[in-house]
């Protein structure tokens, strides 16, 4: 009688939409094996204990299927930015208008963005600026939620998360992502007023809740019922 197996190489997950490589992530600390769908859709992750094994994690991750297709089905349809497309902008839908023969530059105009330049660099050049204009807009909004907290501007990046729209470290270093500058001005802004009160109370306390009020200036359960309804939309553009 056979009492082992070996471990399956290059395991796949089937799906009634196709196969899934399975990627395994053995934590020292993790007690049971937990699930998820790749950032990208491409992939399953399961994490589990340092003893277990990829078969485990392999039927784990089968017997869940329907889950794992119905979290496929909630990711945004991926449109690639092109000429006569549309590119959310702080909540607008501009007009992608693209001709070779003018300027690289991308500039903004009425309802529009206008560039030119080799057609197949369109798409990194739009991301680009995308990321600069959210550079800019973020600087502005912690510089203002600073002041009316009477903090000091913090350091900051940008972030690509797929799961998280700011991050506040315990030395004051803030990470916003730079996707929201796709959304409405108030909602960009409700995220960044959250981080400045972390700042303040690291923790979502009565305190921090009482903060964030006296910061926003705008109505914060609309911006937070915006963000979770139309979040997903926003990683439909450049993956």
């Amino acid at each position: 009688m056979i009492d082992w197996l070996p471990e399956p190489r290059d395991p796949m997950v089937a799906l009634a939409g196709g196969e899934l490589p399975l990627i395994v992530r053995r934590h020292p600390r993790a007690r049971r094996m937990t699930l998820r769908l790749a950032d990208d859709g491409e992939g399953v992750q399961v994490t589990l204990p340092r003893w277990g094994t990829t078969r485990e994690a392999l039927a784990f991750a089968q017997d869940r299927a329907d889950w794992l297709e119905a979290q496929r089905a909630k990711r945004p349809v991926r449109i690639e930015p092109a000429p006569g497309g549309t590119l959310t902008y702080r909540g607008q839908d501009l007009a992608i208008d693209w001709h070779a023969d003018r300027p690289r530059k991308v500039v903004l105009g009425d309802g529009a963005i206008l560039l030119g330049g080799p057609r197949e660099t369109l798409c990194p050049r739009l991301k680009r600026w995308m990321q600069n204009e959210a550079r800019a807009l973020l600087a502005q909004d912690l510089a203002f939620y600073a002041a009316r907290a009477g903090l000091a501007v913090p350091d900051f990046a940008l972030s690509s998360a797929r799961r998280r729209w700011g991050s506040c470290s315990s030395d004051g270093t803030v990470r916003l992502n730079w996707r929201l500058v796709q959304a409405p001005d108030p909602v960009r802004r409700s995220v960044v007023a959250h981080e400045t009160a972390h700042r303040v109370h690291f923790d979502h306390s009565p305190r921090f809740h009482a903060l964030l009020g006296e910061l926003f200036e705008g109505d914060l359960p609309a911006a937070e019922s915006w963000l979770k309804a139309n979040g997903r939309a926003l990683f439909s553009a450049f993956g």
